[in-house]
């Protein structure tokens, strides 16, 4: 009994930090949303489905423009900092999010009259449902902001559940009872998000009473830094949808369906790779804000590093079982498309995509965002180019997938080019600290459950 409460005790030591709490927020997040969407794929027709993505994707990269101009400077001025300055960049932050927020519903409000002229139900759904609930997600925003610069990955654990865990139970209840069409599930996703940014409210997470301490001055500095992490935050954003824009344009939203699957069997790789991201930007930025530059470089290789060496046997097993992940999200009716072999390349790629994303997230820190914006900006144009080409020439969702090498090659050399300037490390060093920090890990949890 004794030596079972002594293993239960070890175990919460061991889980009980910010690296698995991010992981598990992320983890718990992903697999709600990969149950949601399979039920999802069950009950809807291909149409709709891609409906429902193209809704989703367009959300995304608008509010990209909010979160991009906000968070990254957020977390970079206020991580690490007095109470003092964390209150001014709290309040100027809430002041901007409020500026952009309402911006962009006056923009919605002005086009809505003029919805009945579209044709087309993708565009008609998003100029119903965008502005409301653009507006229902600032509250949430802002805190998850927070708690991750605060690095409270146990909050930001419970928003997700709440968030992610309240949309599944709506879908449920409306398919038991057979109410489950696309105008509920806008109704749904719109109420699930205003209740999270309720009790995100309620609960004092959000900081908004700190307004009051907004200034000038940081309003000024988030703005000028801001004005260069959204176009980084939004070339991201356009990275990723430019794939469900073509896809659309060319294919079909019945082809966007089958892309879709596959994106979302990659949360495998994108939950670690979120979660050491969210864990280790706070932890680079609170070494740059002490003129640590050194930290900052050998954060970036351990986090970098340790994520590409562990992707490796990880992306091994999820090419092996790829039709198995595509037939229990999408259903028999997606295996024999080419959903199964896109996840495959797919996972080829994803080895290097720490790589890339830390040192993006380094450029930001450091507050060289401009950069960092003009290589995500060069990664989207070759995207697009890549994925025109790849479609023409293959016919398939085939183009898409191998057209993302070329944008990731982009991404990596001239990040590194760049941020080697002001921090020194070397891009071969990214595998040989991985490879000892892997290792290392590995003895250690050895030895832990060994005593």
């Amino acid at each position: 009994m004794i030596q079972a409460k002594n293993m239960f005790a070890k175990l919460f030591d061991k889980i009980n930090n910010k690296h698995f709490l991010s992981l598990a927020g992320n983890g718990v997040m992903a697999g709600l949303a990969m149950l949601t969407l399979a039920i999802l794929f069950r009950v809807l027709t291909k149409v709709d489905i891609g409906y429902w993505f193209f809704y989703q994707t367009l959300f995304v990269l608008l509010d990209t423009f909010r979160s991009g101009f906000l968070q990254m400077a957020l977390i970079s001025f206020y991580s690490g900092t007095e109470e003092t300055t964390s209150k001014k960049v709290i309040g100027s932050i809430w002041y901007i999010a409020i500026i952009i927020t309402f911006l962009f519903v006056g923009i919605n409000l002005i086009i809505y009259p003029f919805s009945k002229f579209f044709n087309d139900p993708a565009i008609i759904l998003t100029i119903k449902w965008f502005g409301i609930t653009f507006l229902a997600t600032l509250p949430s925003n802002i805190a998850s902001w927070i708690m991750q610069a605060d690095q409270r990955f146990d909050r930001l654990l419970i928003l997700r559940v709440l968030n992610q865990g309240s949309f599944i139970i709506g879908v449920l209840i409306c398919v038991f009872i057979n109410t489950i069409n696309l105008q509920n599930l806008f109704l749904l996703n719109f109420v699930v998000n205003l209740l999270g940014s309720i009790v995100t409210i309620f609960l004092g997470w959000t900081k908004i009473n700190w307004i009051v301490f907004r200034t000038g001055e940081y309003v000024k500095k988030i703005y000028h830094y801001g004005k260069y992490s959204v176009g980084a935050s939004v070339s991201t954003s356009l990275l990723r949808s430019s794939d469900t824009f073509i896809i659309t344009y060319l294919l079909g939203p019945s082809a966007l369906a089958i892309y879709n699957i596959p994106v979302r069997l990659m949360e495998f790789i994108e939950i670690p790779l979120r979660s050491m991201v969210s864990t280790g930007m706070a932890s680079i930025a609170k070494a740059y804000n002490r003129n640590n530059l050194k930290e900052v470089g050998y954060i970036l290789q351990k986090y970098a590093g340790t994520l590409s060496v562990a992707f490796i046997p990880i992306a091994i097993l999820a090419i092996s079982l790829a039709d198995i992940g595509v037939g229990l999200l999408g259903g028999g009716k997606y295996l024999g498309t080419e959903a199964a072999n896109f996840y495959r390349i797919s996972m080829i790629f994803a080895i290097f995509y720490p790589i890339d994303r830390f040192i993006g997230v380094s450029l930001d820190v450091i507050q060289q965002p401009r950069i960092n914006f003009i290589k995500v900006l060069l990664m989207s144009l070759m995207n697009i180019v890549g994925d025109f080409a790849g479609i023409l020439i293959f016919g398939n969702i085939y183009g898409v997938a191998l057209g993302t090498l070329f944008p990731l090659c982009i991404g990596v050399f001239f990040g590194y080019y760049h941020l080697s300037k002001y921090v020194n490390f070397k891009l071969s060093n990214i595998f040989i600290f991985g490879y000892i920090q892997v290792r290392r890990i590995l003895r250690k949890n050895v030895k832990y459950f060994k005593k």
